[in-house]
Protein backbone atom coordinates (compact mmCIF):
# COMPACT_ATOMS: atom_id res chain seq x y z
CA UNK A 1 0.00 0.00 0.00
CA UNK A 2 1.45 3.79 -0.05
CA UNK A 3 0.20 4.46 3.87
CA UNK A 4 3.66 4.89 4.36
CA UNK A 5 4.48 7.88 1.74
CA UNK A 6 1.13 9.90 2.77
CA UNK A 7 3.38 11.20 5.76
CA UNK A 8 5.32 13.30 2.85
CA UNK A 9 8.42 10.83 2.48
CA UNK A 10 7.80 10.89 -0.86
CA UNK A 11 10.63 13.73 -1.33
CA UNK A 12 13.23 11.77 0.06
CA UNK A 13 11.93 8.42 -2.12
CA UNK A 14 13.89 8.31 -5.50
CA UNK A 15 11.86 9.45 -8.43
CA UNK A 16 11.88 6.17 -10.71
CA UNK A 17 14.05 6.14 -13.41
CA UNK A 18 13.16 6.77 -17.12
CA UNK A 19 13.72 2.69 -17.43
CA UNK A 20 11.18 1.84 -15.19
CA UNK A 21 8.64 4.23 -16.30
CA UNK A 22 8.64 3.30 -19.35
CA UNK A 23 9.14 -0.21 -18.85
CA UNK A 24 5.78 0.12 -16.64
CA UNK A 25 3.90 1.69 -19.96
CA UNK A 26 4.02 -1.07 -22.37
CA UNK A 27 3.66 -3.48 -19.26
CA UNK A 28 0.35 -1.20 -19.09
CA UNK A 29 -0.53 -1.15 -22.81
CA UNK A 30 -0.47 -4.92 -22.56
CA UNK A 31 -2.69 -5.18 -19.43
CA UNK A 32 -4.97 -3.14 -20.50
CA UNK A 33 -5.94 -5.16 -23.38
CA UNK A 34 -7.60 -7.31 -20.90
CA UNK A 35 -9.26 -3.91 -19.77
CA UNK A 36 -10.91 -3.17 -22.90
CA UNK A 37 -11.83 -7.19 -23.59
CA UNK A 38 -13.73 -7.18 -20.80
CA UNK A 39 -15.18 -3.75 -19.98
CA UNK A 40 -15.54 -2.05 -24.03
CA UNK A 41 -15.81 -5.64 -26.03
CA UNK A 42 -17.78 -7.47 -24.46
CA UNK A 43 -20.83 -5.21 -23.70
CA UNK A 44 -20.50 -3.93 -26.97
CA UNK A 45 -20.84 -7.32 -28.72
CA UNK A 46 -23.63 -8.62 -26.74
CA UNK A 47 -25.71 -5.32 -27.31
CA UNK A 48 -25.28 -6.14 -31.01
CA UNK A 49 -25.97 -9.79 -30.88
CA UNK A 50 -29.18 -9.42 -28.36
CA UNK A 51 -30.53 -6.31 -29.87
CA UNK A 52 -28.95 -6.13 -32.98
CA UNK A 53 -27.66 -2.19 -32.83
CA UNK A 54 -24.68 -0.99 -33.10
CA UNK A 55 -23.27 1.78 -30.89
CA UNK A 56 -22.33 5.21 -32.76
CA UNK A 57 -18.65 5.75 -32.99
CA UNK A 58 -18.70 9.03 -30.95
CA UNK A 59 -20.58 6.94 -27.86
CA UNK A 60 -17.93 4.33 -28.23
CA UNK A 61 -14.82 6.73 -28.28
CA UNK A 62 -16.33 8.20 -25.39
CA UNK A 63 -17.44 4.70 -23.76
CA UNK A 64 -13.33 3.60 -24.18
CA UNK A 65 -12.51 6.80 -22.28
CA UNK A 66 -14.64 6.38 -19.28
CA UNK A 67 -13.94 3.20 -18.97
CA UNK A 68 -9.97 3.82 -19.07
CA UNK A 69 -10.07 7.14 -16.96
CA UNK A 70 -12.02 4.96 -14.26
CA UNK A 71 -9.52 2.32 -14.16
CA UNK A 72 -6.57 4.62 -13.82
CA UNK A 73 -8.10 6.72 -11.44
CA UNK A 74 -9.45 4.24 -9.25
CA UNK A 75 -6.02 2.52 -8.91
CA UNK A 76 -4.45 6.24 -8.74
CA UNK A 77 -6.54 6.95 -5.89
CA UNK A 78 -6.77 3.52 -4.00
CA UNK A 79 -3.34 2.73 -3.66
CA UNK A 80 -1.51 5.24 -6.06
CA UNK A 81 -0.72 2.40 -8.26
CA UNK A 82 -1.88 0.50 -11.36
CA UNK A 83 -1.12 -3.50 -11.71
CA UNK A 84 1.48 -2.28 -14.15
CA UNK A 85 2.68 -0.22 -11.53
CA UNK A 86 2.70 -2.42 -8.87
CA UNK A 87 5.14 -4.79 -10.46
CA UNK A 88 7.62 -2.05 -11.04
CA UNK A 89 7.25 -0.73 -7.34
CA UNK A 90 6.12 2.52 -8.87
CA UNK A 91 4.01 5.41 -7.15
CA UNK A 92 1.78 8.22 -8.41
CA UNK A 93 2.13 10.59 -5.67
CA UNK A 94 1.03 14.39 -5.61
CA UNK A 95 3.98 16.63 -6.08
CA UNK A 96 3.71 19.14 -3.42
CA UNK A 97 2.50 17.10 -0.83
CA UNK A 98 3.65 13.43 -1.20
CA UNK A 99 0.29 12.28 -0.59
CA UNK A 100 -2.25 10.10 -3.29
CA UNK A 101 -3.30 12.57 -5.82
CA UNK A 102 -6.69 13.91 -5.30
CA UNK A 103 -9.54 13.17 -7.24
CA UNK A 104 -9.60 15.83 -9.94
CA UNK A 105 -5.69 15.96 -10.31
CA UNK A 106 -6.11 12.18 -10.77
CA UNK A 107 -8.57 12.93 -13.75
CA UNK A 108 -6.50 15.68 -15.03
CA UNK A 109 -3.33 13.38 -15.26
CA UNK A 110 -5.49 10.73 -17.12
CA UNK A 111 -7.37 13.50 -19.62
CA UNK A 112 -3.54 15.21 -20.13
CA UNK A 113 -2.01 11.90 -20.69
CA UNK A 114 -3.95 11.57 -24.22
CA UNK A 115 -2.19 14.20 -25.83
CA UNK A 116 0.75 13.58 -24.31
CA UNK A 117 0.86 9.67 -26.10
CA UNK A 118 -1.59 10.88 -29.63
CA UNK A 119 0.72 13.58 -30.34
CA UNK A 120 3.90 11.23 -31.27
CA UNK A 121 4.42 10.94 -27.50
CA UNK A 122 5.68 14.42 -27.42
CA UNK A 123 4.43 14.39 -23.70
CA UNK A 124 6.78 11.54 -22.73
CA UNK A 125 9.72 13.18 -25.23
CA UNK A 126 9.40 15.87 -22.74
CA UNK A 127 11.24 14.39 -20.08
CA UNK A 128 14.56 15.11 -22.00
CA UNK A 129 14.40 18.83 -21.46
CA UNK A 130 12.20 18.50 -18.16
CA UNK A 131 14.52 19.56 -15.03
CA UNK A 132 13.02 16.74 -13.01
CA UNK A 133 12.66 14.34 -16.02
CA UNK A 134 8.80 14.39 -15.45
CA UNK A 135 6.88 13.18 -18.29
CA UNK A 136 4.46 16.67 -19.40
CA UNK A 137 1.39 15.07 -18.16
CA UNK A 138 2.75 14.87 -14.71
CA UNK A 139 4.22 18.23 -15.00
CA UNK A 140 1.12 19.80 -15.62
CA UNK A 141 -0.88 18.00 -13.21
CA UNK A 142 1.31 18.45 -10.63
CA UNK A 143 2.44 14.71 -9.81
CA UNK A 144 5.51 12.39 -10.25
CA UNK A 145 6.02 8.98 -10.19
CA UNK A 146 8.23 8.02 -7.16
CA UNK A 147 10.35 4.29 -7.01
CA UNK A 148 10.22 3.04 -3.61
CA UNK A 149 12.23 -0.45 -2.92
CA UNK A 150 14.50 0.49 -6.04
CA UNK A 151 16.24 -2.91 -7.93
CA UNK A 152 19.24 -3.50 -7.31
CA UNK A 153 22.21 -1.39 -9.15
CA UNK A 154 22.77 -5.13 -11.43
CA UNK A 155 19.17 -4.91 -12.82
CA UNK A 156 18.65 -1.32 -13.80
Amino acid sequence: MITHLNNGLSRALPCASVRRRLASLLYEALLLLGVVALGFLVPHLAIGLIWKVAIPGVLLWAHLFVLLGCYFVWYWRHGGQTLAMQTWRLWVVDARSGKRPSLPQAWLRFGLSWPSLLFFGVGIFWLAVDRDRQFLHDRLAATRIVATNPFPISQR
